[in-house]
């Protein structure tokens, strides 16, 4: 009788690797429009359908957390690891629109450079959320969060040589502050994807 009053499981994990594809496929449509440099307006579209999507699941897995009476790993963890991998595309949003509203169509090799790094580090990721299923082989999720650590440690080194170079080379100051905002809001998921990280890799500690 007391079983039927509980809430059916819920896989937190299939959250979890749903969000993380949707995250890989957001950086990756930034760095497309990053790399060309075309169909701006369309890729921002694109992008905010995708950072809706990943706010949807967000949600959905928030409400799950308060819905569900065991859950497979600790209640914080998985609010704070959803919430800073969600984090993650917000950032991408928000750089992907200032793009478009500042009417950016020149791209620098440097935007290119932390786009390219926060694709990888979201395909690190994924790859580290679906070690957390089943935490058979810690090892190898181990590796993957030391790898995003290492990504969000180039970022940081592209962000401050791509704001040296703004001051040093670019003449017009408006420039200035519409690329460091583009460049602060890629760095920024970098950064979350390595919070992302340093959870998981806090989760596999405590189930050594």
């Amino acid at each position: 009788m007391f079983g039927r009053l509980l809430p059916r499981e819920t896989s937190f994990f299939d959250f979890f690797e749903e969000h993380a594809a949707l995250t890989i496929e957001g950086t990756k449509e930034f760095l497309s429009m990053v790399t060309t440099g075309a169909n701006i307006p369309a890729k921002c579209r694109r992008i905010s359908d995708i950072e809706h999507e990943t706010d949807t699941i967000t949600h959905r897995c928030v409400e799950a957390l308060h819905k569900t009476f065991i859950t497979p790993i600790d209640r914080d963890q998985i609010h704070t690891l959803i919430t800073r991998m969600d984090d993650v595309m917000d950032y991408v949003e928000a750089a992907a629109e200032r793009i478009e509203l500042y009417e950016i169509t020149t791209m620098t090799n440097d935007v290119r450079d932390l786009a390219d790094v926060l694709h990888r580090a979201a395909q690190q990721v994924e790859g580290a959320v679906r070690g957390l299923r089943d935490l058979k082989d810690t090892h190898a999720t181990l590796k993957l969060c030391i790898d995003i650590n290492r990504l969000e440690n180039e970022a940081d080194a592209i962000l401050r040589r791509s704001v040296a170079r703004l001051f040093k080379e670019e003449k017009d100051p408006i420039m200035v502050i519409k690329w460091k905002e583009v460049y602060e809001n890629l760095e920024s998921a970098s950064d979350r994807c390595e919070d992302v990280a340093n959870i998981i890799e806090g989760v596999i500690l405590e189930h050594a």
